[in-house]
């Protein structure tokens, strides 16, 4: 008996409830198991990339430059030059180029266990999806019925396995294509 579109749709709702849940626990746990100097590295690059920071700079590096270019005949002139402001900058952007490439990398790593994880489920499905082409394969032969893509059938039956699609590749590449 095949299960209605709402029965369909709420298996479906589950499983994808129960999978992004799973994911979400997952970067929890990872946040939670941070290092103290990812965890600031994080907060940080975060604060350096939002406009609050952005704002702050605005008026900070505003209010040094009228004081010592003397439109604030109040506060006494101590950049007039201004090259401890710009001492003061690099610096500045030499900790906060560090800090983004922190946080680059720790995307990078987080990226490449996604890519190996849809890889394995790739591999699964392919699996899967072979076993199930030999299984329907054996049940057409047993039943009579007679496939025009044989040939092609044949061969999707075959396993593929990791390492001779990146042999392929790399031998491809190698040659220009």
């Amino acid at each position: 008996m095949p299960m209605s579109s709402s029965a369909t749709s709420s298996t479906v709702s589950r499983r994808l409830d129960r999978n992004i849940e799973a994911l979400l626990e997952r970067r929890q746990e990872e946040v939670r198991h941070a290092s103290l100097q990812d965890r600031v590295a994080g907060a940080i690059t975060r604060f350096a990339g939002s406009m609050t920071f952005v704002y702050i700079h605005a008026i900070v590096f505003g209010a040094w430059i009228i004081a010592n270019i003397g439109l604030l005949p109040v506060v006494p002139a101590f950049d007039p030059s201004l090259v401890i402001l710009a001492m003061v900058a690099s610096v500045e952007a030499i900790f906060i180029s560090t800090f983004v490439m922190i946080s680059q990398n720790r995307m990078a790593e987080a990226d490449d266990k996604r890519a190996d994880l849809n890889l394995q489920i790739s591999l699964l499905a392919e699996h899967e999806a072979t076993q199930l082409l030999t299984i329907a394969s054996a049940i057409a032969e047993k039943l009579g019925v007679d496939l025009d893509q044989k040939e092609e059938i044949e061969e999707l039956k075959e396993d593929v396995t990791p390492e001779d699609v990146l042999d392929t590749m790399e031998r491809k590449f190698q040659d220009g294509g």
